[in-house]
């Protein structure tokens, strides 16, 4: 299963927005968030992870 980054991010973004308080609380929350969405951001625009296809060599080649 793979994730949904985009969904994730709007719910965190909403979820900052409704923490308007001016509170020590409400501070830290948003702190936090921000943080996660800075993370769920990197994790949505990364490229995915490719391996590498070696060829076969030559004979000719290897016994250079």
């Amino acid at each position: 299963m793979t994730s949904d980054f985009s969904a994730a991010r709007v719910h965190l973004e909403r979820a900052y927005h409704y923490l308007r308080g001016n509170d020590e609380t409400s501070r830290t929350a948003c702190d936090a968030l921000d943080l996660l969405i800075e993370t769920v951001a990197e994790a949505q625009h990364r490229r995915p992870e490719v391996g590498v296809v070696e060829f076969p060599r030559s004979t000719a080649r290897q016994n250079r």
